[in-house]
C-alpha cells in the first residue's frame, strides 16, 4: 500500500484537530455547531517524508438572525441622539416559507427626495411658462 499525505483541520486556536484524514479528503463542516463570529479554519499537511503545509482560512459564522441596523454606520463618528431602525431576521423553519420580517424596512434615501422635488420643481415650471388662463 501507498503511503499517503496527512491532513489535519484545526479550527481557531484548538491544539487538537476537529478531523484528521488521508489525502485526498472530501469534508463537510458544520457550522451550526461553531458559535457565531469570526473563526480561522486551519489545514495542516505533513508529507510522508515529516514536511509540513499550513493553510489558514479565516470566515465567519452567522447561523443565527441575522442584525440589520440603519441610522448608525461601523466606526462613525456621531453626537447626541441618533435614531436608529433594528431589525432581526433568521431563517426560521426552512420547511415553511415565512414572508412576514424577512425584509428589512428602509428609509427613503435622500437621492430620491432630491429627484421627486426636482421633477415637481420642473413641472410647477412648465406650466406655469406654458399655460395661460
Amino acid at each position: 500500500m501507498e503511503d499517503k499525505n496527512k491532513i489535519m483541520i484545526f479550527l481557531d486556536d484548538e491544539k487538537q484537530p476537529i478531523a484528521s484524514f488521508s489525502a485526498p479528503v472530501n469534508f463537510e463542516l458544520d457550522t451550526k455547531k461553531i458559535v457565531d463570529g469570526e473563526h480561522i479554519l486551519t489545514i495542516v499537511s505533513k508529507d510522508i517524508s515529516g514536511k509540513e503545509g499550513i493553510r489558514k482560512i479565516p470566515f465567519e459564522v452567522r447561523n443565527g438572525p441575522a442584525i440589520a441596523v440603519e441610522g448608525l454606520k461601523d466606526h462613525e463618528k456621531v453626537d447626541g441622539i441618533i435614531s436608529l431602525m433594528i431589525n432581526a431576521y433568521g431563517k426560521g423553519n426552512q420547511t415553511k416559507f415565512n414572508i412576514e420580517g424577512i425584509e428589512t424596512p428602509q428609509s427613503v434615501p435622500t437621492w430620491l427626495w432630491v429627484f421627486i422635488m426636482s421633477f415637481v420643481g420642473w413641472a410647477l415650471y412648465y406650466l406655469i411658462t406654458n399655460f395661460s388662463l
